[in-house]
């Protein structure tokens, strides 16, 4: 659409209000709305944390009667449906506004275009792709669990100058400075979901909460890939779990391949035949989800039947195996008793995966290492954005390669830019929404 420069500019504000509530709206989209009567913002709305209630009609119970003949401004294209709360679409025509100016149509099936059919219905002007590019990147996280049935996946890697992530054997060393840590732990704050691999859960020992101060309670949902559960019960994400929830990803097979690492996936992987742990996409994208009332996806719970360490349909016949799947059960129920979730899913099929944590109203997921667990999600061309942090220090002899550097990125992703974070730089890649 050819807009306004004051068009643009409150587009602008409905986008950063709608920023402002990021990881915090379950499974529905954080939606910004400003209502314009003779050029100045009458009301305002952001999605309520927990997801309820919605942009609009906040904004317009701020306008008031001031909304009859205004213009509203929304980054998402209103809801036409009827859920637990009446539709946006229906607020907007009672409250008598003359134009509405929409950024993004909503690709859910319920709503995609209908939304919009209502209000010209009633004789509203509507306007669509009014910053649409922009519109498009605040609401990624939505858009990518809508029409790709996965979360929307960010790999962040803080790299030395001589292209290292750590050193073997020093658990976690500090690599970027204090200004792209606070930046990390922003974008924590935005996350539904973290995600490491066991190698970097036993060797860092991290608790992968975020500690800004007043926004503790955004801690995103903690995930460790750990076949046979290995996670240490004095580790702090064990000790942390009943305050902010840890799902540990446990192999379905009771024996694994031996493996190139302790905790780390094999070269080559075995083909697995699905199973029960295996949530096909038909089961993600119908079944329920609790969100409670933090706003926060809640985590993964065991497939029923499912039984712990077992593949499945599989009998142990040799004593090493009783024992095997004795000490596993074992763990599991300590993990357990320390208020880890324990799911079995293949750890190395990020494509059965995403759609499991999507199931469960996670859209968002920022995979924070170690190398092999990066390597895994890059080789499974699903990334979305890659945050690739670089310091200006050197590790040296005994440093962990970086999965990934700036000269081989895959040309799928488009260079966002390049840009200053106190002493260190942040090149940003994104593919296309």
């Amino acid at each position: 659409m050819s807009a306004s420069p004051d068009d643009a500019q409150f587009m602008q504000e409905a986008i950063r209000l709608g920023l402002l509530h990021l990881g915090q709206t379950s499974t529905n989209p954080s939606v910004g709305c400003v209502v314009v009567r003779d050029g100045t913002i009458v009301g305002r709305g952001t999605t309520a944390v927990g997801g309820r209630p919605h942009a609009e009609p906040q904004a317009l119970a701020e306008a008031g009667e001031l909304a009859r003949g205004a213009t509203a401004y929304v980054t998402l294209e209103p809801c036409s449906h009827h859920g637990k709360t009446p539709p946006c679409a229906d607020a907007l025509i009672s409250s008598g506004v003359s134009r509405v100016v929409i950024s993004v149509t909503d690709p859910d099936e319920r709503v995609s275009g209908r939304g919009i059919a209502m209000l010209r219905d009633a004789g509203i002007t509507v306007e669509t792709g009014l910053m649409e590019k922009e519109g498009l990147h605040s609401l990624a996280a939505y858009l990518t669990r809508q029409t790709k049935n996965r979360p929307y996946v960010i790999l962040k890697l803080a790299v030395s100058a001589d292209g290292m992530i750590g050193r073997k054997g020093e658990g976690q060393i500090s690599i970027t400075g204090p200004a792209a840590r606070a930046e990390v732990q922003t974008l924590r704050a935005e996350t539904d979901a973290i995600l490491v691999g066991i190698g970097t859960a036993i060797a860092d020992d991290p608790e992968l909460t975020v500690r800004i101060p007043g926004l503790e309670g955004r801690s995103p949902v903690r995930i460790v890939l750990d076949p046979v559960l290995d996670l240490p019960l004095t580790s702090k994400l064990v000790r942390t779990a009943r305050d902010v929830p840890v799902i540990v990803v446990g192999s379905e097979e009771s024996s694994l391949p031996e493996m190139d690492e302790p905790g780390l996936p094999p070269s080559v992987l075995p083909d697995i035949s699905p199973t029960r742990g295996e949530i096909d996409s038909q089961r993600a994208s119908s079944q329920a989800v609790d969100v409670g009332t933090s706003g926060r996806a809640q985590p993964i719970s065991p497939p029923v039947g499912e039984m712990p360490g077992r593949a499945e349909g599989g009998n142990s016949t040799s004593d090493a195996d009783d024992t095997a799947t004795t000490d596993l059960e074992a763990r599991h129920q300590a993990l357990e008793a320390a208020g880890v979730e324990v799911v079995y899913c293949n750890p190395y099929r990020p494509d059965v995966l995403l759609p499991a944590l999507a199931s469960r109203g996670i859209s968002s997921l920022l995979v924070e290492g170690g190398a092999k667990t990066a390597r895994l999600f890059l080789d499974a061309g699903l990334v979305d954005r890659i945050l690739l942090y670089q310091g200006p220090g050197s590790i040296g002899n005994g440093g962990i390669e970086t999965p990934i550097r700036k000269t081989d990125i895959s040309s799928d992703f488009r260079h966002v830019g390049t840009r200053i974070v106190g002493d260190d730089t942040l090149d940003e890649y994104e593919r296309e929404v």
